[in-house]
């Protein structure tokens, strides 16, 4: 095996799930606090800072304090539960989360004077990149369902049931709403993707490039209704607010983590804003251009940085564009649930079968037609 692949991988793990998207789940947690509270007309965490002196330094201290304290806290196992499948439940929800990043890729090759070859800014750079985060993703659903049943308890049950319907109703839809995306693209490596869209203009943003053609800018119209789609799909999978019922506490406490505490709870967290970020980062990817920059400025900072010994400059500033992305994304999350509220299941499930089951396949006839004839 190439020892080389090996300790490019480690680092790239080390690199982008350890350094990028662990202080991030962390720290979106902080802004989402301080952002609802501007929305709610009050203060949010604002106390935890420097130790010891009274530098609060606008609460930022508070993710760290948050994560000791669950860290600390007494890891109790109620006596009713079914002890094996509640334990793994948590890490069923996280682990997953985790490895859909693997696909995702969060910056342009790096280029360093001293290599032949540059690094591709991607942990694994497969071939069925979208294929491999809904196959991944979607196992998940098992540890919300065996918390729920592991629980020996009605109330985290009736959270697992509905997160298995709900999950599997807006599978369908989120599958179906990216087959226009691909139709165009025409294959699955997620690196390629972003690196046409470099090239010829954002799927949404086609200004560009060959962007400018009429079919691209036909292909508008189906490419906003798979995006949006494709949006709601992923808060329903996410259970985000307003799709939150399997957790919702007028009705079911907690939901499928109410016998939870310490860090198994923390994980369920953790998995939930991780599960946020990767579907953020693969809607970045395919409809607004990724780790690339608008206009086909990448090719003028590729020009400006070329052959010289900051070669690496292009690399790093797709990087923050790309994480920069996500941040905004991730703030249009926060906004949702400080604004909307909660949909009755009957609504969900309706919206779900009834409306983005047939408008996503609808979708696709209406992608074929215009590449056919437009």
């Amino acid at each position: 095996m190439d020892l080389g692949l090996i300790i490019s991988s480690a680092v790239k793990i080390i690199g982008f799930v350890f350094l990028m998207l662990m202080p991030m789940i962390a720290y979106i947690i902080w802004v989402e606090r301080r952002f609802l509270a501007i929305i709610q007309d009050r203060i949010g965490p604002n106390r935890v800072g420097i130790p010891w002196t009274n530098v609060g330094l606008f609460g930022l201290g508070q993710p760290i304090a948050d994560g000791l304290k669950s860290f600390l806290k007494e890891d109790f196992t109620p006596g009713h539960v079914n002890k094996f499948y509640y334990v793994i439940a948590p890490a069923l929800v996280m682990v997953p989360a985790l490895l859909t990043c693997a696909v995702l890729p969060f910056g342009r090759d790096l280029v360093l004077p001293f290599l032949d070859e540059p690094i591709r800014l991607v942990i694994a750079d497969l071939d069925i990149g979208p294929i491999w985060i809904f196959a991944i993703a979607s196992l998940g659903v098992y540890g919300i369902v065996l918390a729920g049943w592991a629980s020996n308890s009605k109330y985290p049950f009736l959270g697992g049931v509905r997160a298995t319907s709900q999950m599997i109703s807006y599978e369908i839809s989120l599958g179906l709403s990216i087959i226009p995306v691909l139709l165009l693209f025409q294959h699955l490596n997620l690196n390629d993707i972003v690196r046409y869209q470099s090239e010829h203009g954002w799927l949404l943003l086609p200004m560009w490039g060959d962007g400018w053609s009429v079919q691209r800018w036909l292909y508008l119209i189906p490419a906003g209704v798979a995006f949006i789609i494709f949006v709601v799909s992923m808060f329903a999978e996410t259970n985000r607010t307003p799709f939150d019922l399997p957790e919702c506490e007028t009705e079911l406490v907690a939901g499928y983590h109410t016998e939870y505490g310490s860090m198994k709870f923390a994980m369920f967290f953790m998995g939930e804003y991780a599960a946020m970020i990767i579907g953020s980062g693969l809607a970045v990817t395919l409809f607004l251009g990724g780790w690339s920059l608008p206009f086909g400025l990448d090719a003028l900072v590729l020009g400006v940085f070329s052959d010289t010994w900051f070669s690496w400059v292009p690399a790093l500033l797709s990087t923050g564009i790309f994480f920069l992305k996500i941040v905004c994304f991730m703030l249009f999350f926060i906004w949702v649930r400080g604004t909307l509220p909660r949909f009755r299941y009957d609504q969900l499930m309706k919206l779900g079968w009834i409306i983005f089951f047939e408008a996503a396949l609808a979708n696709i006839f209406i992608a074929a037609g215009i590449l056919m004839f437009a």
